[in-house]
Order: C-alpha cells, then sequence, then structure tokens
C-alpha cells in the first residue's frame, strides 16, 4: 500500500535509502502548456471573480490549440491569443521552431456544460457542490525551510535560479527547456546527503558540452546547502548526459497541459489523487482542495505536532462536504491524530466554497503556480500561494 511507503520506504542496510525527485523548467513543453492554461484561468478571474474556467493545451511545432469549457465574462479570441503571445515571450522562445511572433494559435473554448453547472452551483439551501469527484492529498516535512521534501525542492531551485539568471541576461547561451533531479541518501527517514544531480538544459548551437556544463555546475552550488555537496563526486554530476541539445521545447516535444503533476507536488514523496491543477478554476476540487489539504499539513508540522503530515480530503460532484478526511502523522505521532482531526472538523470549512474563502481563491493568482511547484513557495502581496501561510498553527498547539 503506498501510504505505507510513504513513511517506511524501503530500506538499505542501517535504516539507509536514497530517493530522487526531477523537477522540469518553465520552459519544457508541457509548463508552456500549464503557463497558457493558467493564463486563461486568470483572464476570467480578473474580469469575473466566479468564472468557471477547465482550459487545457496543446502545443507542438510553432503551433498552440487551446480548448476548453468556460462560463463567464466574453473575451474574445484575439484578446487570449494576444495572451498566449505574452506568455511565450515572457518564457523566452523566439526560434525558428516556436516563436512567440510567428506561431499559428487556434482557441475552440465554449460554454461549460449546463449538467455540470447544475451539479456544481448553489441554489435555494442547497450549498454549492464540488465541481467533480476526486481525492487530494496534502503534505509537509521538517526538510526544508519551506516544510517541502527536499529532494524535489532543490531540484525546483536549481532550475528556479537557471531562469532567472537566462532572463536577466547573466545566464548566456542557455535556451528556456530544460529539466533537473536530485537524488539524496537518507538516514533515519532525513536527508544526510547529496548523492547524484542531473541537469538536461536546451543551449544555442555555439555552446558545446564543456562550455554548457561550466554554465550550469555553478548552480548546483547556489541551490543546495554545502553540508549536502560534501561528498558528491564529480563522476556523478550529469549535464546534458545524451549530448547536445539544441532543438527543444514544443519544437522537440509535443506539450500537453497537467502531464507534470508529481513535479507540481511533491516529487513523488507523498501520494497525489491524480487530478491536474492548472486550467482549472478553483471550483475544480483537483485544484481547491490540493491547496486546502496542504495548507491543513503545513501548519500541523509548523505548530510542531509531527515532523511530517500527510493530508488526504475526498470529494463528490455535487456535494460540498467532504466525504472522507484522512490524516497520517509520523509513527511515533500517532496517538494526536484524532485531536488533530477534531481541530479541523470544528475550525476548518472544507466544503468548495469554505476552501475558496479561507485561501482566497477567486482571485487571479494561478499564473505564478504553473513552474517550480505549486507548494514550498512564498506567499505574495498578490495574493499568490496564500495555501502556503502558517497562520493557523495555534489551533493545532496540542
Amino acid at each position: 500500500m503506498f501510504l505505507s511507503f510513504l513513511f517506511t520506504k524501503k530500506k538499505m542496510q542501517n535504516n539507509k535509502y536514497l530517493f530522487t525527485s526531477e523537477s522540469v523548467s518553465e520552459g519544457h513543453p508541457d509548463k508552456v502548456c500549464d503557463r497558457i492554461s493558467d493564463m486563461v484561468v486568470d483572464s476570467y478571474l480578473s474580469k469575473d471573480p466566479v468564472s468557471r474556467v477547465a482550459c487545457e493545451t496543446l502545443t507542438t511545432t510553432n503551433k498552440v490549440i487551446l480548448a476548453g469549457e468556460t462560463r463567464g465574462p466574453k473575451i474574445t479570441k484575439d484578446e487570449l491569443i494576444s495572451k498566449v503571445r505574452d506568455c511565450i515571450k515572457d518564457i523566452g522562445y523566439d526560434q525558428d521552431g516556436f516563436s512567440w511572433k510567428t506561431a499559428d494559435i487556434e482557441t475552440y473554448l465554449h460554454e461549460q456544460s449546463s449538467d455540470i453547472a447544475m451539479g456544481v452551483d448553489s441554489k435555494d439551501n442547497k450549498d454549492e457542490g464540488a465541481g467533480d469527484q476526486g481525492i487530494m492529498f496534502g503534505y509537509a516535512c521538517e526538510e526544508t525551510d519551506e516544510l517541502m521534501p527536499a529532494p524535489i525542492h532543490y531540484s525546483h531551485k536549481i532550475l528556479r535560479l537557471m531562469a532567472n539568471d537566462r532572463k536577466n541576461g547573466s545566464l548566456v547561451g542557455i535556451e528556456p527547456d530544460s529539466k533537473s533531479q536530485v537524488t539524496m541518501l537518507y538516514e533515519n527517514e532525513k536527508p544526510v546527503k547529496v548523492t547524484s544531480v542531473v541537469i538536461s538544459t536546451q543551449h544555442s548551437q555555439d555552446l558545446n558540452q564543456e562550455k554548457v556544463r561550466d554554465a550550469i555546475i555553478p548552480y548546483i552550488k547556489k541551490s543546495i546547502p554545502e553540508n549536502f555537496l560534501t561528498d558528491l563526486k564529480s563522476k556523478e554530476i550529469y549535464i546534458n548526459p545524451t549530448g547536445q541539445f539544441i532543438i527543444g521545447g514544443p519544437d522537440g516535444d509535443t506539450g500537453l497541459t497537467g502531464r507534470k503533476i508529481i513535479v507540481d507536488t511533491y516529487g513523488g514523496a507523498a501520494p497525489h489523487g491524480g487530478g491536474a491543477f492548472s486550467g482549472k478554476d478553483p471550483t475544480k476540487v483537483d485544484r481547491s482542495a490540493a491547496y486546502a489539504s496542504r495548507y491543513l499539513a503545513k501548519n500541523i508540522v509548523a505548530a510542531g505536532v509531527s515532523e511530517k503530515c500527510l493530508i488526504q480530503l475526498a470529494y463528490a460532484i455535487g456535494v460540498s462536504k467532504p466525504l472522507s478526511i484522512f490524516i497520517k502523522l509520523a509513527e511515533k505521532d500517532a496517538k494526536k491524530i484524532e485531536k488533530v482531526k477534531k481541530i479541523i472538523e470544528n475550525n476548518f470549512n472544507l466544503s468548495p466554497r469554505g476552501i475558496r474563502e479561507m485561501l482566497k481563491l477567486n482571485n487571479p493568482i494561478y499564473e505564478a503556480t504553473s513552474a517550480y511547484g505549486h507548494f514550498g513557495r512564498k506567499p505574495t502581496d498578490k495574493g499568490e500561494f496564500t495555501w502556503e501561510k502558517t497562520d493557523k498553527t495555534d489551533l493545532f498547539k496540542l
């Protein structure tokens, strides 16, 4: 059972094991799609905070296709297409095979099904129901200051710093499409050192692999604490291990919304309910309940209840309250679970509407979530990443 795997991973001798997580950059084809889909969500919510959006995006060589359902203000195709170009430009694509200037962009968004709307809408004395059935997980642990698993946190950070420098001009010759992977040795359930790092990055034609390696290696040291890198051998740092990587992005691989759900969450360190986030307005519990689960788990760990916490919420379409709340803490804290559950039930409204009001999710805050993880991020003055706040820890002081 995967839940038992979560806190008792298969161990090597002396309670040691290796665990690996990967990240992909904003220029990865699937992440280009997530960015565009979340831009559509934000575009509707910025004009009407109760808009409904389910937008899927496909990208390939100099082509972008949007499809899905919406309900809300009228936004013209020309306006959306212009915003798609803005997304591609900001990511950094102006290549022969994929350019913000010349890409052929089509949109096939249409009105939301009345059958779905009927199940979700509030009416008379009926509270607003969930937009679909599903299970959602939230997780937090003490491995990093952000209360995230260490391998995914450092994988994200490497690529985020690379992208920042690429955009400000200090990382020359590196293109938008890249991936990272960090493997760490755990002893007694705690990360103790990095054993390997893999980074594959698209680059310009005039950079050979030695120059690419020299440009990228510093980002490992900038992203991962020195004490984790002490024993990392040069031969265990793999930069573009297959050789040159010139053709990339949607020109190299087709991209689709919602194909990087493990990258978006906990890097495989916790279960995933299966539903993607990007392109969905917050009535979809795939998104909002996953954020609420993280919010609960993070506040529980931040309060010192346990060094790790897993929350599962389950919903049925058209039903407002969660069908179940599952909580798992570190084994030594298992006796606290019933108290924690009662605190949640007595203090948190986990209906779709309750979650949106609690975390202020009806705002246009989603484009920022589309790359480098939905969790472990800093809340902003714009209202982004509210689920990362630790403002409920006093409730969980047992």
